[in-house]
């Protein structure tokens, strides 16, 4: 299916019925997590992005947000939060056998196991290619040793996407391959890394003779600087879509303990349902609060907030635009290239412009935030404001998606190189064997 147009319900609206029809005859609150996942993931519900082979339904991705919501309001479950659906899932459907994909997309979608990205090192991270952490072959398996950072939610991951260098003579982007690794390990070491929002979702790994079978390849061996862009690519898509799984609190995986838990419980009852005929509500707008929280205090009637709040929502509605435009070139057998590079470089813009703009609205309450869950039920009482604290984590976590997924510059280089063809700068390390190469002291 082509969706053309965002606005245009006649070709959005089958999909959402059909979707609202299975959702009558298979949710039941009383299953357990995992398996009402099991229903919805061998659906294709779960990953409707996915290709058909790899349990999901090939829709665009602003359709699935809109799929997403759709099964919120219903007031079932979501699908499995995390980066397996979002990054490990997408690029195994590109790269992977269909072993594979049976393999690790299936525990994926039904949110039997949760996956961390085990990519950037405290030498590499702009320069992701620079990596050393290094993959030994030893028979059957590889033995890993290295230090990886930014591990997001590698605390709870039961499988890793590892990529690891295994050909050091070759150039720095030819000697790469990439892994899927089992977590649960002796060799692996996860230490979380409190963040200034008073939050660990990030991490660092330390890989001591960590094993991992030849089985585990995805893609080609000593090809993995290929595999490594198709989920970067995905992951600047999804993070510019508002992409990600919706599973409402409940976490996949063997770690969180959540599969054997009733479904029910991680959902806040049926929403009201739309009138027969009456429109649908479009994804989530990231205005929507800061509108309704200026309105509350008065600061709506400044011009320059106003003016703010436009914007905001304008720059949602070109990434949504922006998505569909994807979708129906990619139907007719073309690309937009770069689209996944904008995205990523539209949302920093709008994370930055809901930062200045929450703060702008709640005023000197802006300096006020809660670090646990305690003190945030006294700051709400306190400051009569339940919304503050949605304000203030923003404004901290500002500063992390211009940098996380490849960084603006590098998001900017990728459109003036790959796209624009401008000229690269001068170097040689793209033919120089990586082991040649000059290292940071």
């Amino acid at each position: 299916m082509t969706v053309t147009d965002p606005t245009d319900a006649t070709e959005v609206d089958p999909v959402l019925d059909e979707l609202t029809a299975w959702l009558e005859d298979n949710w039941d609150a009383d299953l357990t997590v995992a398996g009402w996942w099991e229903r919805l993931g061998l659906s294709g519900w779960a990953a409707p992005t996915l290709p058909e082979n790899a349990y999901g339904k090939s829709l665009a991705r602003s359709v699935a947000v809109k799929v997403q919501t759709e099964i919120a309001e219903f007031g079932a479950l979501g699908a499995p939060s995390g980066l397996g659906l979002l990054l490990a899932a997408p690029t195994i459907a590109d790269h992977g056998t269909q072993e594979q994909i049976d393999t690790y997309v299936r525990d994926i979608v039904t949110g039997q196991r949760s996956w961390c990205q085990l990519f950037s090192e405290p030498g590499a991270g702009s320069d992701l290619a620079g990596l050393t952490c290094r993959a030994v072959k030893d028979g059957d398996e590889w033995i890993v040793d290295g230090q990886k950072v930014w591990t997001s939610l590698g605390q709870v991951a039961d499988l890793g996407m590892l990529i690891a260098r295994t050909a050091p003579d070759q150039p720095k982007h030819q000697g790469i391959t990439y892994f899927a690794l089992d977590m649960h390990q002796p060799g692996v070491e996860v230490r979380p890394l409190r963040e200034m929002t008073g939050h660990a979702m990030f991490n660092e790994t330390f890989l001591t003779e960590a094993r991992v079978p030849d089985s585990a390849i995805i893609g080609e061996r000593n090809g993995g600087w290929a595999v490594t862009n198709s989920t970067l690519g995905h992951e600047r898509a999804g993070l510019g879509a508002g992409g990600g799984g919706a599973g409402m609190g409940a976490t996949p995986g063997t770690i969180a303990g959540h599969l054997s838990r009733r479904a029910g419980d991680f959902v806040s009852g049926k929403r009201a349902k739309r009138a027969a005929g009456g429109p649908r509500r479009s994804a989530g707008q990231a205005a929507e609060l800061l509108i309704g929280l200026a309105r509350g205090n008065g600061s709506i009637k400044d011009p320059v907030v106003r003016q703010g709040l436009a914007k905001l929502h304008t720059l949602g509605e070109i990434g949504r635009y922006n998505a569909e435009r994807l979708k129906a070139t990619r139907s007719a057998g073309s690309d937009i290239p770069g689209m996944a590079n904008i995205s990523k470089l539209g949302m920093s813009q709008i994370v930055g412009l809901q930062r200045d703009l929450g703060l702008a609205i709640v005023g000197p309450q802006g300096m006020l935030h809660a670090y646990e869950p305690a003190a945030q039920k006294v700051l709400d009482e306190a400051t009569g404001n339940p919304f503050l604290a949605a304000v203030t984590i923003t404004a901290l976590y500002a500063s992390a998606p211009p940098i996380y997924g490849g960084t603006d510059q590098i998001q900017r280089n990728i459109i003036g190189e790959r796209v624009l063809g401008l000229p690269k700068e001068p170097g040689n390390d793209k033919v120089v064997p990586f082991s040649e190469l000059p290292k940071n002291g």
